[in-house]
């Protein structure tokens, strides 16, 4: 079992709870809003068993709600985060993995891969960074480009969720 350092979620109120997990998912409070619904009990004072339930949340969502909550995620060495304007959370996960130390070419190759994916698919290329570095996370770019859309869809919705489980054990 693993415990959160920073909280008891049994023990917040609706919008405390609200408002601790809100950005977990990325721009997206009404997964934590779905999680309190469900009722609030000491099995969700552990990380796994809270993470189970969010990522069943977005699992079970509508197709239109998934794909808003994709579409909320930043692009990977984009120009929101040149300009500063990716969540704490992004902007973290982002220089954890070295992207701010990209070379004027791996910026270049960033940019256009990200442009590429996002004409294939509809959607930003979404992958849970940490523990990678820039090259493991180009190379990812330039293998999951070529999935087909659906498969592409559902590794998005995968990679939400092992980000929302880091953002979790952070806390």
């Amino acid at each position: 079992m693993s415990r959160f350092q920073t909280l008891t979620p049994s023990r917040l109120d609706r919008d405390a709870f609200v408002a601790a997990f809100a950005d977990i998912y990325e721009h997206s409070p009404w997964v934590a809003e779905r999680a309190y619904e469900q009722g609030v009990d000491a099995s969700l004072d552990d990380i796994d068993t809270l993470h189970q339930r969010m990522a069943g949340i977005l699992l079970a969502a509508s197709r239109e709600e998934q794909l808003a909550l994709i579409n909320a995620h930043p692009d990977l060495a984009g120009k929101a985060a040149v300009r500063g304007e990716l969540t704490a959370s992004s902007t973290s996960e982002q220089a954890g993995a070295g992207i701010h130390e990209c070379s004027a070419e791996e910026f270049a190759r960033f940019t256009a891969l990200n442009d590429a994916y996002k004409a294939r698919f509809g959607f930003p290329f979404i992958k849970a960074v940490k523990g990678s570095n820039r090259h493991q996370i180009l190379a990812a770019f330039e293998e999951r480009i070529h999935n087909a859309p659906e498969q592409e869809f559902t590794t998005a919705l995968a990679e939400i969720n092992k980000i929302a489980l880091f953002r979790l054990q952070a806390m």
